[in-house]
């Protein structure tokens, strides 16, 4: 469980666990620590100090153009929901 120079490292589940307080102290003192689960990463530990890549208003922005860009199907949304009960 060594850190990086970006201090990122990866941990599985089970070493998550067992290991939890100091990946806390970790995180607290500006690391990140990526929770795997089979290999990939599914969680993720931080302070949560880091400041957003993006603006809110940055970021509607981006989500109306890409949902501009997407084109309606045949679906819908009734449809879409009585295929997931099946």
């Amino acid at each position: 469980m060594g850190m990086n120079a970006d201090k990122t490292i990866s941990v599985g589940t089970f070493e998550a666990k067992n290991k939890l307080s100091a990946l806390v102290d970790m995180a607290s003192k500006g690391g990140r620590i990526w929770i795997t689960k089979r290999g990939k990463r599914v969680a993720m530990l931080s302070s949560g100090k880091e400041r957003a890549s993006m603006a809110p208003g940055d970021v509607v922005s981006t989500f109306r153009r890409i949902r501009n860009r997407s084109l309606a199907g045949p679906e819908t949304l009734k449809s879409l929901i009585e295929e997931g009960r099946r």
